[in-house]
């Protein structure tokens, strides 16, 4: 009887951390924009479930159907909020096909409830996979939805996230687990080499056209500059260049006069170019996405 009692216990202490660990917050971010109901439906069948969640969004201005966009909103927002917290992500142009729908449990502690489509490429690597299942929809899925095939995130994303953070499942109930890897997309990552440090381009700063790329300062401090030193930088996409020219890097806009192109690190520490008080973006037709290719050298 004691040994029986004891391998409880120690069970009961094994899997606590997974049930304590969700704290109530769901995160959601889509493509959907806010122009119709899409997301206030997710919401409110979240809400449905528990009353007391906290919502919150991180953006719905994902352009349609950018996968790899909705990587890196993922991978620039989820380590700010605490362990335990539940995000819904919804890029799925392949919505009610054989992709699968999944909860990524990461080694940080967070979950993410998304479609297996690429969207979990940065956070992956950024944060590790502590274990990935897959969405029982026998079980985790709303009410008399089994006929809409086109609206998983109300239907089974923002469903089970919230069964989820609210305690109403433990993570072992989302459904199977799954191998520990996850569909990923292609991209250049940041390297340095012979004095040449490469990458790529995996977001704009979308308000002001500013151009970020995936290079941490780390590198290119390994050029052997800093702040008000001249870089060389060149930018193309599928190996057309569409910007290259030498760029003054400074710790501030204010040290750079209205109009001038300067390169700066940016608030994740990685390596960005803009044009002060205007729009990097529009005035060199230079984009984001892992087709594109940043270079810089002194």
């Amino acid at each position: 009887m004691r040994i029986v009692y004891g391998l409880t216990l120690l069970l009961l202490l094994f899997f606590k951390p997974l049930a304590q660990a969700q704290n109530g917050i769901v995160v959601f971010q889509s493509d959907f924009g806010l122009k119709d109901g899409a997301v206030s439906a997710m919401k409110g069948v979240a809400l449905g479930v528990s009353p007391t969640l906290k919502l919150f969004d991180l953006t719905h201005e994902i352009p349609a159907y950018n996968i790899w966009e909705a990587a890196y909103r993922l991978y620039q927002t989820v380590t700010y909020y605490p362990k335990g917290t539940v995000f819904v992500s919804v890029c799925d142009p392949g919505v009610g096909t054989e992709r699968h729908s999944v909860v990524l449990l990461t080694k940080s502690g967070h979950y993410i409830v998304t479609p297996d489509n690429g969207t979990l490429t940065l956070i992956a690597e950024q944060l590790g996979i502590q274990e990935i299942r897959q969405i029982n929809e026998a079980i985790n899925r709303r009410k008399n939805s089994n006929e809409s095939y086109t609206f998983h995130g109300r239907d089974v994303y923002a469903y089970t996230a919230a069964r989820l953070a609210s305690h109403t499942i433990t993570f072992q109930q989302v459904g199977p687990k799954l191998p520990n890897d996850v569909v990923r997309l292609p991209y250049q990552k940041a390297e340095y080499k012979d004095g040449i440090v490469k990458g790529t381009i995996p977001i704009l700063d979308s308000q002001y056209g500013n151009v970020w790329s995936n290079i941490p300062k780390a590198m290119i401090e390994q050029l052997g500059v800093k702040p008000g030193a001249t870089l060389h930088v060149q930018i193309s996409q599928h190996g057309k260049s569409l910007y290259d020219k030498p760029v003054r890097w400074v710790n501030t806009f204010g040290e750079a006069a209205i109009g001038d192109d300067v390169a700066y690190i940016n608030s994740l520490m990685d390596f960005s170019v803009a044009v002060n008080q205007g729009n990097f973006s529009e005035k060199y037709k230079v984009f984001s996405g892992s087709d594109w290719t940043i270079v810089v050298r002194k």
